[in-house]
């Protein structure tokens, strides 16, 4: 059974930073395509980030240059540091794991399609 559980959100004032922990369990994170997608209230969800496995990640314009995914694959664990943060990051913050898709590109999995595993979320709220 797959399981992706987030950790780490909280509430904390605009220009700060959070880490997002998501601990995977029934697949190895190496060998999917991980990423982070949030939601914000009344919006559509948003692709944040996306590993491609070849040690490259690809980035919403968004969030660029703020926000940086990492793994430790001895851990099975994917993370999300969020520095700078504004109001609008303000979201469901939720992992997904996807498999490997020929001749699909990051902005591709960030559309959230190719992605095959999520978990619940985990709140951010940003205040001013």
């Amino acid at each position: 059974q797959v399981q992706l559980v987030e950790s780490g959100g909280g509430s904390v004032e605009a220009g700060g930073s959070l880490r997002l922990s998501c601990t995977a369990s029934g697949v190895t994170i190496s060998r999917y395509r991980m990423a982070w997608f949030r939601q914000a209230p009344g919006k559509e969800r948003e692709g944040v980030g996306v590993t491609l496995g070849d040690g490259s990640t690809t980035y919403a314009d968004s969030v660029k240059g703020r926000f940086t995914i990492s793994q430790d694959n001895a851990k099975n664990t994917l993370y999300l540091q969020m520095n700078s943060l504004k109001p609008e990051d303000t979201a469901m913050y939720f992992c997904a794991a996807g498999f490997w898709r020929a001749g699909w590109t990051g902005r591709d999995y960030l559309r959230g399609r190719g992605m095959d595993y999520w978990g619940k979320g985990t709140l951010v709220t940003i205040s001013l």
